[in-house]
């Protein structure tokens, strides 16, 4: 298996989602030896802002573009190779203002590519192009919006993910979700990583599970 995992956390080691993620890489790891990762940190690796530019060179026919639209264009072609050619996908980070950080809009803005990770029919359908990879989207809270609690109703990060993802492809997502984080809260803050660790490694064990024969541990 061949892992995409992006982090997307500003915070570095203080950082939730980033302590889950090695978590469930580590926990996956043990399931599948083989495992391949492909890591991406959004807070190093920042990328360009969508430009007019860019905007344009989306729109034009391949055999049309300009050397600069090429150029404009050369980090999304290579982040969507590097989706394409995963098996699976993770991509971990906290709740910014009730919906995703801004690197990981950017990091959307970046790959949801027509030709690439959608692809227009002629009958006017898209259909995306990143059908049957296992999806892992792992995220921190810091107030609790599960459903029957005050805020629930203010959760726009899930649907926002779901959307933008089931359009390229993405049908059956899994969502881990640390809850509430609040640091000032240090009864609730352990309980919420306790269950999304539980959750994690029940997920990876399923993951594991679904992998060849020969990708797995051989029996001592």
């Amino acid at each position: 298996m061949k892992l995409l995992h992006v982090d997307a956390s500003p915070k570095g080691a203080n950082s939730g989602s980033r302590t889950l993620s090695r978590f469930f890489v580590d926990r996956l790891r043990a399931q599948i030896p083989a495992l391949s990762v492909d890591y991406l940190d959004l807070a190093q690796e920042i990328l360009p802002p969508i430009t007019e530019q860019f905007a344009s060179a989306t729109y034009t026919p391949v055999e049309e573009r300009t050397a600069e639209m090429r150029e404009a264009l050369a980090v999304s072609d290579a982040l969507c190779a590097r989706l394409l050619a995963a098996d699976a996908l993770l991509f971990a980070m906290p709740m910014h203002n009730w919906t995703m950080p801004a690197a990981f809009k950017a990091f959307v803005d970046t790959i949801v590519r027509g030709g690439l990770t959608y692809i227009a029919t002629g009958d006017g359908r898209f259909v995306g192009t990143l059908g049957g990879k296992k999806t892992l989207f792992l995220t921190t809270r810091g107030v609790d919006l599960r459903p029957g609690t005050p805020f629930a109703a203010m959760d726009v990060l899930t649907p926002a993910l779901r959307a933008a993802f089931g359009f390229i492809g993405v049908a059956d997502p899994v969502f881990v979700d640390a809850q509430p984080m609040q640091f000032a809260n240090e009864v609730e803050r352990p309980a919420a990583m306790r269950r999304a660790k539980t959750e994690l490694s029940a997920l990876a064990e399923g993951w594991g599970a679904a992998e060849p024969r020969d990708a797995l541990p051989k029996a001592s």
